[in-house]
């Protein structure tokens, strides 16, 4: 039966690194889901057990930010945004400034895979509408966003779960992660700036006027007030699953929108990502070799509680086998890590994904959303971008958690 978890866990890891199976159609979610599936049939895994794997405080508040993410979405914001900079700023270098400052600042609060999914088209349609090469700008908003949804426990689904293993304040977490984080966004705008200066400038006769996108102010005004309760709720005594899921269940309620439409804006397929992986670990920890893994690193020093291991270890999972699989695999194995040593983790698995295409999959989604609206972004150019703004942001984000005592270097 250890053979057989094994195999499994070893074939799970391995599509979440290739993203698919060569001549298959399954992506990394449907990997997850089969590979619990054959677990179960195995008699590997009982049903019990899969259900006692799942960290349901973690999918709930996943559940609750997706709800408020389409509340935004329903209104048009998101529409408005994008249409909004590309029309309003007078130069290229300010159109970059704008895009990476608002990419940034809603993934603080918002899922960053929500709003690269929401802003990456009417972005490209803008753009395009001005004459210009939108590529800049979408590796610009696929790197604020990842940069800028390191700073809060909300920012991203691996904070999400990060935060929930260690009962991580919310307010303590933005003290640790939020400067590094808004130097990663600035570093995103300066590296996108100096790599694509000489041709951030129009290439040619401006497109037809595009008609301004619609923005539903009451709606918007639910969104807004819905942010500022969850927000005063993570000040409040109050467990933080239990508070977005109450935020949530205030947006359902709506005489103008369908619950089934909002519903319908979830991203269920990454819900059942993070359950299919929740239960492959778990096989695996039943059969004892995470533990033997864990004492055996003990021992010889090369346990990630230090950022000489954390960081080399999180740019090399994360840009491999994702850094949400990445921080599911890694904290599966580590009993009772310390707190300093979360954030560290929070903050390297995030910027790290910026380093390459497939390295998070925020980049993937502006990339395949920019692929259906005829922009071809390739891991080359990103890479030109990615490789630098990322070792500048994890540099500064290792000296920050160094000297304020967050965690010890070696």
């Amino acid at each position: 039966m250890t053979t057989t978890v094994v195999a499994l866990f070893a074939l799970t890891y391995f599509g979440m690194a290739l993203g698919r199976f060569p001549g298959l159609r399954i992506d990394r979610t449907g990997i997850a889901v089969v590979a619990t599936v054959l677990l179960l049939g195995s008699g590997a895994l009982t049903s019990r057990q899969v259900v006692e794997a799942i960290d349901f405080p973690t999918l709930f508040i996943l559940f609750g930010l997706m709800i408020l993410s389409a509340q935004y979405a329903a209104s048009g914001f998101y529409d408005w945004c994008a249409l909004r900079i590309s029309a309003s700023a007078r130069s290229p270098a300010r159109l970059l400034a704008a895009t990476v400052a608002v990419a940034g600042g809603l993934s603080a609060v918002l899922a960053n895979d929500v709003v690269a999914f929401a802003m990456t088209p009417m972005l490209c349609v803008g753009l395009k509408a001005r004459g210009l090469d939108p590529r800049p700008y979408l590796i610009a908003l696929a790197g604020a966003a990842n940069a800028g949804s390191a700073a809060t426990v909300i920012g991203n689904p691996q904070n999400i779960l990060i935060a929930q293993i260690g009962h991580l304040d919310f307010w303590r977490f933005l003290g640790a992660c939020g400067v590094p984080a808004l130097v990663a966004v600035a570093c995103v705008y300066g590296v996108v700036w100096w790599v694509w200066r000489d041709r951030l400038h129009l290439r040619g006769p401006e497109g037809e006027e595009i008609a301004p996108a619609s923005l539903d102010r009451w709606q918007l005004g639910k969104a807004v007030a819905a942010t500022v309760a969850l927000l005063a709720l993570f000040a409040a005594p109050l467990p933080e699953e239990t508070g977005v899921l109450l935020v949530a269940g205030f947006i359902l309620v709506s005489r103008r929108l369908a619950s089934r439409d909002m519903l319908g804006m979830v991203d269920w397929h990454l819900l059942v990502l993070f359950a299919g992986l929740f239960a492959v670990n778990r096989a695996l920890g039943l059969t004892g070799i995470p533990a033997e893994i864990v004492q055996a690193l003990s021992a010889a020093g090369w346990w990630p509680d230090r950022l000489a291991v954390l960081t080399p270890l999180a740019l090399a999972s994360s840009n491999s086998i994702g850094n949400v699989p990445a921080v599911v695999l890694l904290l599966s194995a580590w009993e009772a890590p310390p707190e300093g040593a979360l954030y560290g983790l929070a903050l390297l698995s995030t910027l790290a994904g910026n380093l390459a295409l497939p390295g998070s999959l925020c980049n993937i989604i502006v990339a395949e959303r920019a692929a259906l609206a005829g922009v071809t972004l390739g891991f080359r150019e990103h890479a030109r971008c990615g490789v630098p703004m990322t070792l500048l942001s994890m540099a500064f984000a290792v000296v920050w958690l160094w000297l304020g005592g967050w965690m010890r270097f070696a």
